[in-house]
């Protein structure tokens, strides 16, 4: 079986020899029967549903058409906000961005302090987080001041990144005119470091980078499958025969090629995989161990545990996947332990581990500390209630987890040189991932 991406929105196929299924259009079988394609309109919770002949649909389908280019839900919308369909980390407290800022400026002094490096995000959502970061860096300037550093933003919707450059510039970025660059947006931020935006990580230069991915993998199409008397069986979306405009849930009659991700000794009885956050975190591992720095990924998520996950929002209530696809946002829990296997032999991992553990580790008390005793009565209750949302259990404290992508010479010491007096590398341990001493 061949997996690879098809540029420039990072779509995959499968090819086989009685098989080609493109995601991006329509999917046929050497026997010429065609599987369905969704359009969603924007203007309106209606959609339309073309059923080219007599067969159903990938679940995935349906997260593909909120991604095309056309009509998609994340390509013209801000979903984000109180205004929008969901709310993020970023979007609740800055504290959270800024310890953030500080995990990126501790990988780089911990791996030599390089001479220059990129800081790539991918879905970087309205800015928010990658501002904070940015005024970390400003702030810790005297430690980076000889250091050349870059930023790169990978975004498929046109309605976010305009935000995002009005956030991080100030300023309205024309679109790049050059139909052979990859670079569709580029400028400065307004600390003057300067700033483009690709539509595919394949298409971010190569260098030693930081990759942040915060609910990035999320979003990514999944494929649902259901084990039976007679082995695995992917979850479609076809018609309800008794109401022409419903659509429902059913179980593929025969094999499918998407079984082939799931794992031999899977012990589930229901599955979701995501092909596409495997070639991405093959691609990361890639390039963090051909030019070095880390990925921090940060996401719902389980440890190959969960089973039925994917689900919709819209207005900030859960929303059925299967009503106006295309018009809210659908999700799925992050397999963690899918995407460790991707990096195995690449790279080192680490976690995950929960959101409330990370943050505590990267010294989110002393933090908040610090900014109540700088602010007055109404700050005060927004930064607590930001707190909250982030730590408590019940809340995002234990729904979110945190992963890290490392060069196997970051845990095991091979990075430096060793002293005269060591009988074995000295080794920083990587924030966040370990309790630390905070004074």
């Amino acid at each position: 079986m061949g997996l690879r991406r098809k540029s420039p929105v990072g779509i995959w196929k499968y090819e086989f020899s009685t098989w080609r299924v493109d995601c991006v259009g329509i999917a046929s079988a050497s026997n010429g029967s065609m599987f369905w394609v969704f359009f969603s309109g924007m203007e309106g919770p209606g959609f339309y549903c073309f059923r080219i002949k007599h067969c159903p649909c990938s679940v995935s389908w349906i997260s593909l058409s909120a991604q095309q280019s056309h009509l998609g839900y994340y390509v013209y919308r801000d979903m984000l906000g109180e205004k929008g369909d969901f709310i993020t980390s970023p979007e609740i407290s800055q504290i959270f961005g800024e310890l953030l800022g500080i995990w990126f400026i501790s990988e780089w002094m911990a791996t030599g302090k390089n001479a220059a490096f990129q800081l790539v995000e991918l879905g970087p959502g309205r800015g928010t987080l990658a501002g904070d970061i940015l005024r970390v860096f400003s702030q810790l300037g005297s430690v980076l001041k000889n250091c050349d550093i870059s930023i790169h933003l990978v975004e498929v919707s046109r309605k976010l990144s305009e935000i995002q450059a009005l956030t991080l510039t100030e300023e309205k970025i024309p679109l790049e005119r050059n139909a052979g660059s990859p670079v569709y947006m580029k400028g400065v931020t307004k600390s003057g470091i300067p700033i483009s935006w690709y539509r595919d990580l394949h298409d971010v230069p190569k260098g030693h980078s930081f990759y942040l991915a915060h609910e990035f993998f999320d979003v990514l199409p999944v494929h649902k499958f259901q084990k039976t008397p007679q082995g695995w069986r992917e979850v479609f979306i076809d018609i309800d025969p008794q109401v022409s405009d419903k659509l429902r849930f059913v179980l593929a009659p025969c094999v499918t090629p998407a079984e082939v991700f799931i794992q031999r000794d899977e012990m589930r009885d229901h599955v979701e995989v995501c092909p596409e956050a495997g070639i991405i975190v093959q691609e990361l591992s890639q390039r963090i161990a051909l030019t070095g720095g880390a990925a921090l990924i940060a996401d719902y998520g389980h440890d190959g545990t969960k089973t039925d996950t994917f689900r919709g929002f819209c207005g900030h209530k859960l929303h059925d996947v299967l009503t106006a696809p295309g018009t809210a946002d659908l999700t799925a829990d992050v397999d963690f332990s899918y995407l460790r296997r991707m990096a195995e032999g690449q790279v080192a991992s680490l976690g995950p581990i929960r959101q409330q553990m990370f943050l505590k580790n990267m010294g989110i008390d002393v933090r908040l500390k610090v900014l109540l005793d700088k602010s007055d009565e109404p700050a005060r209750q927004q930064l607590l209630q930001g707190y909250d949302m982030l730590m408590n259990p019940k809340k995002m404290g234990e729904r979110f987890n945190f992963f890290a992508l490392l060069p196997h010479q970051r845990l095991h010491g091979r990075s430096h040189p060793m002293n005269a007096c060591q009988s074995k590398p000295s080794v920083s341990p990587v924030a966040g991932f370990g309790e630390l001493a905070w004074r």
